[in-house]
């Protein structure tokens, strides 16, 4: 298997050097190049062409939002943003995204080994991910890559519960890379009169309450980052909050979710398999599936897991998805019962959301 080379671009010689032995730890990934700053990166680049650059955005003599301005305009290649502005400056973060950057990381956590390791999946899935994007004109030891757990680990996978208790839908949704586009696009469709929805989309702690403003002031409904015991309502979506696992749960006649730290599941936290789990177990035929765009496998399985409940499911199709990696999958597994492009997907819910049950609720 050809590795995918990559370009870092940062004023830390110590971050670096620390991104160097995590991306070079994983047998996909071989870095290339160090660059201090845009400068010396454009003399990396005419000596060889990099997969993936992964840019600071604060740095001297030029910035990186200056930078990936060039770099999308002149020669585009694709870029992975890996800096510390999460929780500071998510606005300038989300100008990289508009600006064409493929995914916004945080630097690597100088913390326990774990938290490292962490770090680590993270950090290699997002680069891994970039170089499978059509993009437009520590201590000095080889990272260990955590184990893929599976959403076991956060919740049992059980049948749903028996008893007659709502009719009410829910729609659950799962992106990850290109995702932040793909649900601006997703939810600005909906009507004010929508099923309530909740979604994971693989972002860092600290960019999800601006990204869910950013997406309440352009949509008819509200969205909001989910805060713990959150009730689940018609005209509203609700995104987990970065680093912590979303749970839907059932009290009775009402939705809510449970936020939950935890180990990363399916190399990931917020993972779409703990999400499609839970509204599998709580909410069966009445819930619909949506999965996005995004490398990788997560949430695949739990699609499966839902549409065994005899929840309807949907897969965005190749032609719509930046990268068409977890929507493949979920196909593969036989969990899709729907592939749609990005802009049917919302009409097709509001179709089914207003269809009553053959039979009635089984939850």
């Amino acid at each position: 298997m050809k590795k995918v080379s990559v370009l870092i671009v940062d004023d830390s010689a110590l971050v670096r050097q620390t991104l160097k032995e995590i991306l070079d730890g994983d047998a996909r990934l071989h870095v290339i190049g160090l660059a201090a700053d845009p400068f010396q990166a454009v003399e990396k680049i005419k000596q060889q062409v990099p997969d993936v650059i992964t840019l600071d955005v604060e740095m001297p003599r030029m910035d990186g939002l200056t930078f990936l301005k060039k770099i999308m305009d002149q020669h585009p290649i694709p870029v992975v943003i890996c800096s510390s502005l999460a929780g500071k400056n998510t606005e300038t973060a989300f100008k990289a995204m508009e600006l064409g950057a493929v995914e916004v990381i945080h630097k690597p956590a100088l913390g326990t080994k774990e938290m490292l390791h962490e770090s680590s999946t993270l950090i290699c899935d997002a680069v891994y991910a970039a170089a499978h994007v059509k993009v437009g004109r520590v201590e000095s030891e080889k990272i260990l890559v955590q184990p893929k757990l599976s959403a076991d680990v956060i919740i049992a996978k059980a049948k749903p519960d028996g008893v007659l208790q709502t009719t009410e839908k829910v729609v659950a949704v799962g992106a990850s890379t290109g995702g932040t586009e793909a649900l601006k696009v997703f939810l600005e469709a909906f009507p004010r009169d929508c099923p309530g929805i909740v979604i994971v989309q693989h972002m860092p702690e600290g960019f999800t309450s601006a990204f869910a403003k950013r997406l309440d002031s352009a949509c008819q409904i509200t969205v909001k980052e989910a805060v713990n015991n959150d009730t689940v309502l018609p005209g509203h979506a609700l995104i987990a909050p970065g680093n912590h696992h979303l749970l839907l749960k059932r009290s009775g006649a009402r939705y809510y979710v449970e936020i939950k730290d935890g180990p990363l599941v399916s190399r990931h936290r917020p993972s779409v398999d703990v999400l499609f789990r839970s509204t599998a177990r709580y909410a069966g035929r009445n819930a619909i599936g949506v999965i996005m765009t995004g490398m990788g496998d997560d949430g695949a399985k739990g699609l499966l897991e839902m549409f065994e409940a005899g929840a309807y499911t949907i897969a965005q199709n190749a032609e719509t998805c930046v990268v068409f990696g977890m929507p493949q999958e979920a196909i593969k597994l036989g969990g899709a019962g729907k592939v749609m492009a990005l802009g049917a997907i919302p009409a097709e819910i509001m179709r089914v959301y207003r269809q009553p049950l053959p039979g009635g609720p089984v939850l």
